[in-house]
């Protein structure tokens, strides 16, 4: 008996995942908010879980300035992510300035960076591999 060669890409989902887009500036104030959209994305008006074999994946591109506000608010909605069935959330389009962050204050490895990130602020060229990103729902958060 012989194995050949998977078929299919590797570590692509089968469903479309669940898209949270935050823009503008995202404050301390705006974060218990961005919170609550990602669980409207995530729960039923009856409390069940949406498909839940989906990832959660979080847009950044479209975010004014990486500071200490927009990885509070990362680590936020990492927490509501995992409380959802253990989900992890993974960034999109992450600025290099973000990256560093993540990194400096140890939430690199918490949430996955790996997608989508690129040279600017919004992923641009050089953009990663991105084959699991299909036109899915998506909130815009746009945070003053």
């Amino acid at each position: 008996m012989s194995f050949g060669p998977r078929t299919g890409l590797p570590d692509v989902e089968a469903m479309t995942p669940i898209v949270l887009v935050v823009t503008g500036r995202v404050t301390r104030d705006a974060v218990p908010g961005l919170c609550a959209e990602l669980e409207a994305l995530l729960y039923g008006p009856d409390g069940a879980a949406r498909a839940p074999g989906a990832g959660v994946d979080c847009d950044v591109g479209g975010v004014v300035r990486a500071d200490l506000a927009l990885v509070e608010a990362i680590a936020r909605l990492g927490l509501v992510a995992r409380r959802a069935g253990g989900r992890r959330l993974r960034l999109r389009n992450v600025s290099p300035e973000l990256r560093s962050l993540l990194d400096l204050v140890g939430l690199a490895d918490v949430v996955d960076l790996g997608y989508g990130t690129g040279e600017g602020a919004g992923g641009g060229a050089g953009a990663g591999p991105m084959p699991e990103w299909g036109a899915g729902p998506g909130v815009t958060a746009d945070a003053d």
